[in-house]
C-alpha cells in the first residue's frame, strides 16, 4: 500500500521560506512524476509543482521563481523549497504521484499546513 507522508509545514511571515518534504513508500516510483498540490480554505485542491523521473520540473504560474521542486529517486522523496512566501500561499500542501506531472494516482496523505502571516 502506497503511503505519502508530508512534513515541514509551519507558520512563517510573508517573505519567509519553508521546505516541505514528502516521503513515499509502498512501491517503486520509477518513471513516475511526483507532484505537490495545495488546498486553501474554501478552495479546491490545485497543482503547485511537479517533477518527472528525469528531473524536469513544472510549476503553476503563481509560484514560478519562488518555489523549487526536487526529488531523490533513491530515497523516494520529493521536496518543495518555498521562498518569498505570500499570504496567498497559505494552504494545506499534499504530495502525490502519477505517470505524468499533475497526476495523483494514490490516496492523499494528511498533508502539511503552511500558514503565511503578514
Amino acid at each position: 500500500q502506497v503511503q505519502l507522508v508530508e512534513s515541514g509545514g509551519g507558520l512563517v511571515q510573508a517573505g519567509g521560506s519553508l521546505r516541505l518534504s514528502c516521503a513515499a513508500s509502498g512501491r517503486t516510483f520509477n518513471s513516475y512524476a511526483m507532484n505537490w498540490f495545495r488546498q486553501a480554505p474554501g478552495k479546491e485542491r490545485e497543482f503547485v509543482a511537479g517533477i518527472t523521473w528525469t528531473y524536469t520540473a513544472y510549476y503553476t504560474d503563481s509560484v514560478k521563481g519562488r518555489f523549487t521542486i526536487f526529488r531523490d529517486n533513491a530515497k523516494n522523496t520529493v521536496t518543495l523549497q518555498m521562498n518569498s512566501l505570500k499570504l496567498e500561499d497559505t494552504a494545506v500542501y499534499y504530495c502525490n504521484a502519477g505517470p505524468r506531472v499533475g497526476d495523483y494516482e494514490f490516496g492523499w496523505g494528511q498533508g502539511t499546513q503552511v500558514t503565511v502571516s503578514s
